[in-house]
């Protein structure tokens, strides 16, 4: 745990969320600030701070957020699909530095949309 990082304080309990799913390794919930029905952010336990710090030592850990995905996107209904979003970097438009994967989905996204 990163103890400046919003993510990892949501993690641990310090800060509260709405949960959807939690495992060893997983946490999801859903964002304060959705941008379509079903908006939920995936994020490992453990601290990486964005897509570019991903690595032999860690990429598990993207796997393990992706099999969480399919799980949620199930459970959630999206069974026309949904969109999953990694924004990496300021530029990239990454606003908390803790790797963490948009699930968005619920209607019809624009192609637009990227």
């Amino acid at each position: 745990m990163k103890d400046d990082c919003l993510f990892c304080k949501i993690i641990a309990g310090e800060i509260p969320s709405t949960k959807v799913y939690e495992d060893e390794t997983v946490y999801a919930f859903r964002d304060i600030n959705p941008q379509a029905p079903v908006h939920i952010l995936v994020v490992p336990k453990e601290h990486v701070c964005c897509a570019r710090a991903i690595d032999e030592t860690n990429s598990q850990l993207v796997a393990k957020c992706f099999e969480a995905i399919a799980k949620i996107a199930k459970a959630e209904g999206l069974d026309n699909g949904y969109r999953v979003i990694n924004n990496c970097g300021e530029d990239g438009g990454q606003t908390v530095m803790h790797l963490h994967f948009h699930l968005l989905g619920g209607l019809k996204l624009s192609e637009k949309m990227v």
